[in-house]
């Protein structure tokens, strides 16, 4: 073969995967970006890193009585980049999903437009390359993008909820699909989330549970934990998160945060307590802004105003991103019933493929 006779191949081969790539556009199968041309062999290597059946079931929206296989994710999985071996991670965070009364309830079609938060413990981080540390948030990593990516492929392709169609998101939250994440365990002062949610230590698994929104707490001014608790409590409680009587907040701290209140001896019950019990804006607060509870009972409501969290141990506490600037984040748990608290197994096949 001659070396132009090589090029002009090439050039087809390229050609061949533009077309495939616009007929995906076409058929509205992407989320906006560019999706991997998928083949028959490439669900076969998907569906060889799992011990569960192509048919299982792994998603539902009972309200629209549709549901996902296992085979029909690993497309999924597979347009969106993933490698075989993030696949498990794929259906464990559809396993924690699937226990939020929120996802069942009809929240992919909500107007606030929510985002998965996929929380990542054990050993696996590290073999797949999740990324745990700086940008632990932001884009650059193929594991943590692509494993999001792939819960919201599924949500748009197989139980066929697009923006602007049974998506009712008034504006949405930016990086709908991009929320995946890996504990910072090797940084962080106490238990990793999945320990505290029950499992052995060492066990890979997922967290995962519905967003609103992300945002930032920047204090690299004090070194008190009390002050530090009182920055961060403010945006726990601001009132614009209020919905009735409702709220709901946690924290993803960044590890100085965290070892600063850990070292002032603090315990993530401690910090759950705390900030359940300061998180609380007053009624004239609430009726300066329109929220007035005018006369309203019930859990949460007592003289001193409106308690921000419906429980202590609501408040998710994750450790998570690099130690180069005082830092963390308050993100928004979608509903109000409260999320699970559970954390699910991976479960995987080693097949001794690339894993990163």
């Amino acid at each position: 073969m001659t070396l132009d006779s090589a090029l002009e191949q090439d050039t087809e081969r390229l050609d061949y995967a533009r077309r495939v790539v616009e007929h995906a556009y076409e058929q509205g199968w992407t989320d906006g970006l560019p999706v991997v041309p998928v083949t028959a062999e490439m669900v076969e290597e998907f569906l060889a890193a799992t011990p569960r059946a192509r048919t299982d079931i792994v998603a539902a929206m009972p309200n629209l009585d549709r549901a996902c296989t296992v085979e029909q994710a690993a497309v999924n999985a597979a347009m969106a980049g993933c490698l075989p071996a993030h696949f498990p991670v794929v259906l464990a965070a559809w396993d924690a999903l699937m226990g939020e009364r929120v996802v069942t309830g009809g929240a992919w079609q909500s107007t606030s437009g929510p985002a998965p938060l996929i929380i990542v413990n054990g050993p696996v981080r590290g073999e797949l390359g999740i990324n745990c540390a700086g940008g632990v948030l932001g884009p650059g990593f193929r594991a943590n993008a692509t494993i999001a990516r792939a819960i919201g492929l599924i949500v748009r392709n197989v139980l066929g909820v697009r923006p602007q169609e049974l998506e009712q998101a008034t504006q949405g939250v930016p990086g709908r699909w991009s929320l995946c994440i890996g504990e910072n365990e090797e940084e962080s002062p106490w238990e990793p989330l999945a320990v505290e949610l029950g499992l052995p230590a060492g066990t890979d698994a997922v967290t995962a549970l519905l967003l609103r929104t992300c945002e930032f707490v920047d204090n690299r001014h004090t070194t008190v934990a009390e002050e530090v608790l009182w920055d961060l409590c403010d945006t726990v409680s601001r009132t614009g998160a209020a919905i009735g009587r409702h709220s709901s907040a946690g924290l993803v701290l960044g590890v100085e945060h965290a070892q600063l209140l850990a070292g002032a001896g603090y315990t993530k019950a401690d910090v759950q307590q705390w900030m359940y019990e300061h998180a609380v804006r007053s009624h004239a607060d609430l009726e300066r802004a329109g929220k007035g509870l005018g006369g309203m009972e019930g859990p949460g409501i007592d003289a001193h105003g409106l308690h921000m969290l419906a429980a202590p141990e609501q408040l998710l506490v994750v450790v998570a991103g690099a130690r180069n600037a005082a830092m963390s984040m308050v993100v928004r748990p979608f509903g109000f019933g409260g999320w699970s608290r559970t954390a699910h197994p991976i479960d995987r096949v080693r097949t001794g493929g690339p894993t990163s």
